[in-house]
């Protein structure tokens, strides 16, 4: 069973597009879109456990050039 979330993305000023682009080419990244609002990205991603998505959040998405801070949302099936 994967796990999903949202990916809730602070850009720096003026990187919005480019931190989408780069967020989007992630492998376990579905979608990465730019909002408008507190958060200037919203991706979507999918790993096989929490663990993983975790690892994608602090290792791939926080290493883009851009990125100020990044909240992980993760979607639960009740």
């Amino acid at each position: 069973m994967t796990v999903t979330a949202y990916i809730l993305i602070q850009a720096d000023v003026g990187t919005a597009v480019d931190v989408a682009a780069a967020t989007a080419a992630l492998d376990s990244v579905i979608t990465a879109e730019v909002a408008m609002g507190p958060y200037d990205v919203i991706a979507r991603a999918q790993a096989d456990t929490m663990d993983d998505l975790g690892q994608v959040v602090v290792h791939a998405v926080q290493a883009i050039a851009g990125v100020e801070r990044t909240l992980l949302c993760p979607i639960v099936n009740i």
